[in-house]
């Protein structure tokens, strides 16, 4: 049986951009496959009572420091968006889109999306940078962003992002091996130990 590890999350949070590019190593070095899963962060943190850190001051201030020291130690790059916040509803809805789709443009739209939230930040609350943004990496934007408004699409994010919140997930990244739940992209050496143990 092929052991998995289960990825919540949103293309709003940077440190689930952080969790995107890293966990693929995770999983790799365990012999593990990876189960994408998109979630609507605003709709967790209502149900559950949290908040972005960005909301508090002192913890703004110390986001873009510690998101640094991250994507240093990781070899990636990450800048600071001045969009922010976006509201990712119809992102996440894209997301889901590709997915139904297939691996392959699920993964590019992820790359072409977390690129444009976080490599060279662009306002992906504008409906012409999103569809700017998906013409460049090769889809027809009139046709993905259609695929939004599906009900279908719509019903599987709602369903993702409630299932999570049953599952005790307060926050993104999130991760499951098996039954067991970690929270952020600090604790993939703990998801690659409970992989080691699967």
């Amino acid at each position: 049986m092929t052991k998995t590890v289960e990825f919540l999350f949103d293309l709003g949070s940077p440190y689930s951009y952080l969790a995107w590019h890293q966990l693929p190593k995770v999983a790799a070095a365990q012999g593990a496959r990876t189960v994408y899963t998109p979630v609507l962060l605003g709709g967790i943190f209502q149900a559950t009572g949290n908040a972005s850190p960005a909301e508090v001051p002192a913890k703004a201030r110390y986001l873009d420091i510690d998101l640094a020291r991250w994507a240093q130690a990781w070899g990636l790059q990450i800048a600071s968006n001045p969009a922010f916040p976006i509201h990712t509803l119809a992102l996440m809805r894209g997301a889901v889109a590709m997915q139904m789709q297939g691996d392959e443009p699920f993964q590019r739209y992820m790359q072409a999306m977390y690129h444009a939230m976080f490599g060279e930040p662009r306002n992906m609350g504008d409906p012409a940078e999103v569809a700017a943004v998906l013409t460049a990496a090769g889809f027809d934007a009139a046709e993905a962003m259609a695929q939004i408004g599906q009900q279908a699409v719509k019903d599987r994010l709602k369903d993702n992002t409630s299932h999570a919140i049953a599952r005790g997930v307060f926050g993104v990244p999130s991760f499951f091996v098996g039954d067991e739940l970690f929270w952020g992209q600090d604790r993939l050496d703990q998801v690659a130990q409970a992989l080691a143990r699967a």
